[in-house]
Formats: structure tokens, sequence, C-alpha cells
């Protein structure tokens, strides 16, 4: 079994010029927890999740010693979150995405996702345009159901 056989064939994605926020609000109504960005000519630039979200309010890292660095001050929170209404979908979202093409086998989109902890995959064509994405879930139903 191959990619293009399960994906999601119609894919919702952002600008990069779109509102933070509002894509923000796009998830969130979708329930799902991110969404490709993509050029008016149909190639991806990146992801835009929520874990993208959650490091640009929380993006201090303490290196040196391996932990989270965390502001508890709920003034600076708010700060963040009212600089986050400014922000473009491009300030926001992962450049470096794991991808795959349509013909890639079933097991080995498994083996990313797992391996590179992606929930999901955009899926390009031959021209490195977006044609699809496969999430986990796509993979676990299309695995499972021939065995049903």
């Amino acid at each position: 079994m191959i990619v293009s056989q399960v994906m999601t064939k119609e894919v919702v994605g952002l600008l990069p010029e779109e509102n933070a926020l509002q894509a923000l609000d796009k998830l969130l109504e979708m329930g799902i927890s991110g969404l490709p960005v993509i050029s008016p000519e149909g190639k991806l630039l990146g992801m835009f999740t929520e874990k993208e979200v959650i490091a640009k309010i929380f993006p201090s890292y303490l290196e040196s010693v391996g932990g989270f660095q965390y502001d508890q001050d709920a003034k600076g929170l708010k700060q963040k979150i009212a600089n986050f209404s400014g922000l473009a979908v491009k300030d926001v979202m992962r450049k470096d995405v794991i991808c795959v093409e349509e013909s890639t086998a079933l097991y080995e989109a498994a083996h990313l996702m797992l391996t590179q902890k992606a929930r999901r995959l955009p899926v390009l064509n031959k021209e490195k345009k977006i044609i699809g994405i496969i999430s986990r879930g796509d993979v676990v139903k299309a695995i499972f159901s021939q065995y049903k």
C-alpha cells in the first residue's frame, strides 16, 4: 500500500501572510493540531502547529541545564499573547518539514512518523506541490482495515 491510497486529498492550508491568531482559531475550530503553510502556487513552505504556537509563547530554553524556562509572570504571558495577534503565520511556522512523495510506501511513512515524532506528513507530487496529507490516524485506519 502507498501513501496516495490513504492520504487526505482535500488539504486545508494556510497562506504565509495570514494572521497567526486567526490561523490558531482555524486549528481549534477544526479540532486538529497543525496545518501546512502553502504558497499561492501550491508549494509547501512550512507547518503551523500547536507546538510552534507554544514555542512562540514559551520560547526560552536553558541549554546549559537542558531544562525549560517559563515565565510565571501572568503579565508577561498576557503581553506575549497580545503580541501573538500581530504575527503572521510565516513568523510562527516551522520551516523544516518532513514530507513524503505520493508513491512512498505506507510502512515508510509510518517509520518516519515514529522516528521523527511527526503527527502528519505532507504529501508532495513530482513538482514538489502539496497534493495531500497523511496522518497517524490514516496509517492506523489503513493497516487495520485490511483485517476487518
